[in-house]
């Protein structure tokens, strides 16, 4: 089991800053990869971006240039550093890992941390 807890969201101001954080605790030797995603009023939950063990990073092209995920082994954390933002950011922010298991893989996520954005 991989337990994902999530902070920082929060309201601010159109172009404005916010910084999410994830602490995932549990098996977490079986992490393969973990990411962001979003779920705004309405639509269906979205990628924002993913990152993988090796490093390698997946952003979705609404939020090149602006977002900015990081990850600190040694806490069991990843961040997503948000600049520029937008009202249309504003959403549910899920983070999420991917754990390797022996039939494939399995999907955990946090509760979600609510960012509003206003014009």
């Amino acid at each position: 089991q991989v337990q994902l807890v999530e902070s920082g969201g929060g309201l601010v101001q159109a172009g404005g800053s916010l910084r999410l954080s994830c602490a995932a605790s549990g098996t977490i030797v079986s992490i393969i990869g973990m990411g962001w995603y979003r779920e705004a009023p309405g639509k269906q939950r979205e990628l924002v971006v993913s990152i993988t063990n090796g490093g390698s990073t997946n952003y979705a092209d609404s939020v090149k240039g602006r977002f900015t995920i990081s990850r600190d082994n040694a806490k069991n954390t990843v961040y997503l550093q948000m600049n520029s933002l937008r009202p249309e950011d504003t959403a549910v922010y899920y983070c999420n890992a991917v754990v390797g298991r022996y039939y494939g893989v399995d999907d955990y996520w946090g509760q979600g941390t609510q960012v509003t954005v206003s014009s």
